[in-house]
């Protein structure tokens, strides 16, 4: 895990707990910044402080060894990757960058001088999904969307519910990790992975080849909802993910239950296919 951190980064990170560690901030010249249990703090070289002036302050040239490291010493390998604003780690860390986007013909070209990166790191949590499971996958399988803003782990909660469907109900579970985030984890024996797809790539490919009976992806886009709703035509269920906080901002209702998160993995409330709040 992180095996790409240049030195001195990797030294201050060596000095946490990483099974707290959800989030690393590395901006350049600007004090390294870490998310542990919930709560940010600074890093040193010996590890957490809660001060600014003690923390290190990444360099530009550190930065992009990083992102060098990460690409597996091949920047060209995973062009269409940070053209989407992003690079996947080899234990399935999502690495966001940030820096100047150069266009040609009005799509992205490249980015260079990378300034920030935003550095998310996956955990497997046994068991962290079993009150979704009991609350609206107990007595049958629902297609279901979680919603929370970034950062709520969301992804984490995914892979504990195909992991629990595979082990309980050993159906054939195809998994949509268009990011190579959602993978990074025990998703269950009776999983299958399609990465670095796009989801109605993945989606169409899988109903065609896979004989999926559940399909499982993360943070959807409006434009991705045509390939939930042609996977739910097709008699397939679906649990998935978005970057939103209320039911009524969802695109295509087309899901059995709305699951909004109220925090780290909790359960806000639970809405049915009308909308309406659900015991």
């Amino acid at each position: 895990m992180l095996e790409f951190l240049p030195p001195r980064l990797s030294a201050a990170v060596r000095h946490v707990n990483l099974n707290l560690l959800y989030e690393l901030r590395i901006r350049a010249d600007k004090p390294l910044r870490a998310n542990l249990g919930g709560k940010f703090c600074y890093l040193r070289e010996s590890g957490e402080t809660e001060r600014a002036a003690s923390a290190l302050l990444p360099t530009q040239e550190e930065i992009a060894d990083t992102l060098f490291a990460a690409s597996g010493y091949s920047v060209y390998s995973v062009a269409e990757q940070l053209k989407k604003g992003f690079l996947t780690g080899a234990a399935g860390e999502r690495i966001g960058i940030a820096g100047s986007y150069v266009y040609e013909g009005g799509k992205v070209l490249s980015v260079h001088a990378v300034t920030s990166l935003c550095i998310r790191v996956p955990h497997a949590i046994e068991g962290c999904a079993e009150k979704i499971y009991a609350r609206c996958l107990a007595d049958k399988l629902r297609s279901l969307l979680l919603l929370a803003p970034p950062g709520q782990g969301k992804t984490t909660l995914l892979r504990d519910l195909s992991r629990i469907v595979c082990e309980r109900r050993q159906l054939n579970v195809l998994v949509s990790d268009e990011r190579g985030e959602l993978s990074a984890g025990d998703l269950g024996e009776t999983a299958d992975v399609m990465c670095f797809a796009d989801k109605l790539t993945a989606f169409t490919a899988g109903i065609r080849a896979m004989r999926p009976d559940l399909i499982v992806t993360d943070e959807l886009l409006p434009e991705d909802y045509a390939a939930v709703e042609r996977a739910i035509a097709s008699g397939i269920c679906v649990f998935a993910s978005a970057h939103l906080v209320r039911v009524a901002d969802v695109p295509k209702k087309l899901f059995d239950r709305y699951v909004v998160l109220s925090g780290l993995g909790s359960i806000g409330h639970i809405c049915g296919a009308d909308g309406n709040v659900v015991d």
